[in-house]
């Protein structure tokens, strides 16, 4: 899915078939908000004016390059989990015997596909704190990028959460559910006010 080209999977994006879905779209625009940061890196590094933060800037750029290809993965990764559950949805359910397995295989599912939208939550938790750096040590003439970068992490990141949210709302086994709803709730509690302040700031100095 990684490889094909912008258009081959916004029309993919766009059809009727199970996969990509929101999570894998919210993996891919983490993955362009983690670019941009990066972007802004490298118009940083070589730069004078900048010489004293060089080194933490190639340091945040590899922690970049490497989050930006996790992100990449994770788009085929949310395909892979969600298929099963979209398989599952259509199991017949006419006997008891039949709704009994379609139940034990639809919460089977569910967790499963629950857990990539979790790991993208964790990546884009991770991509704004970089951002955060960025906006703090980069180069002055690309802080816009900053800007846009933090504002398409925040979106993935509530995006990703609303994947983890519809799968469970169906569990069965409603500890796990909460379980895992309070774990993505308390990165949303922390990490969108930190999006929008880092925003903010980039605002102040465009104005």
């Amino acid at each position: 899915m990684a490889t094909q080209t912008c258009t081959e999977f916004l029309e993919a994006l766009a059809s009727k078939a199970p996969v990509p879905g929101g999570g894998g779209a919210s993996a891919l625009v983490g993955a362009v908000g983690v670019a941009l940061g990066n972007m802004v890196g490298n118009l940083t590094v070589g730069k004078k004016k900048y010489a004293d933060v060089q080194d933490d800037i190639i340091a945040l750029d590899q922690r970049s390059e490497a989050l930006r290809q996790k992100l990449v993965d994770l788009v085929a990764a949310d395909a892979e989990v969600f298929e099963p559950l979209s398989r599952a949805y259509g199991l017949p359910k006419d006997t008891e015997q039949q709704r009994a397995y379609k139940e034990q295989v639809m919460e089977q599912a569910l967790n499963t596909a629950c857990s990539v939208p979790m790991e993208i939550m964790s990546a884009l938790c991770e991509a704004i704190e970089l951002h955060r750096d960025y906006a703090r040590m980069g180069s002055a003439i690309a802080i816009s990028d900053v800007g846009v970068g933090v504002l398409f992490c925040r979106a993935a990141l509530q995006g990703a959460s609303l994947n983890v949210f519809i799968n469970t709302k169906s569990m069965a086994d409603r500890e796990k559910a909460r379980a895992l709803e309070e774990k993505a709730e308390a990165m949303l509690s922390k990490y969108v006010p930190l999006a929008d302040e880092i925003y903010t700031q980039v605002l102040g100095r465009l104005r």
